[in-house]
């Protein structure tokens, strides 16, 4: 019993340097081929952020509006910001921020703007006094959510 036991393990070999340099190629080629699609994931995921900020502000920025007689006059970050506290307006490098509330068009229009940060990206939407809606976008390094200027 003992001998059958130490003639397998003497039978028995391990992986071979070609075999194992072989899948630390092959590993080495799927990291470098993943690795940048997560990257760019953070970009993406900046910009629906900043996206989706913008869109509050201009919900209240309406909403604003409606308790004040139709006048956009109030559109500004503090007045956003008391309005509706999850409006981020502190600048940081991490998240998007809240970066223009203004009145145009003596209050009958307004800008609203919100950047997504690491990419600086800046998502604006802006109402004019005849009511046209238009969704622009500045982008810095092509770095997702915005490839054309309008989204």
């Amino acid at each position: 019993m003992l001998n059958r036991l130490r003639q397998r393990a003497s039978d028995e070999g391990g992986f071979t340097l070609i075999e194992l340099l072989v899948v630390i190629l092959i590993i080495g080629i799927l990291a470098a081929i993943a690795i940048p699609s997560f990257l760019n994931q953070k970009s993406k995921a900046s910009a629906a952020q900043a996206k989706e900020l913008v869109r509050t502000m201009e919900t209240t920025a309406e909403t604003l509006a409606t308790d004040n007689n139709g006048s956009y006059e109030k559109t500004t970050l503090a007045e956003l910001k008391n309005a509706e506290n999850t409006i981020n307006t502190t600048e940081n490098t991490k998240e998007a921020y809240a970066s223009k509330a203004e009145a145009t068009e003596e209050n009958k229009g307004y800008v609203v703007a919100a950047k997504a940060q690491p990419s600086g990206t800046e998502f604006i939407i802006t109402k004019t006094a005849a009511g046209e809606v238009k969704r622009t976008c500045t982008p810095i390094n092509n770095t997702g959510g915005c490839p054309s200027g309008d989204w």
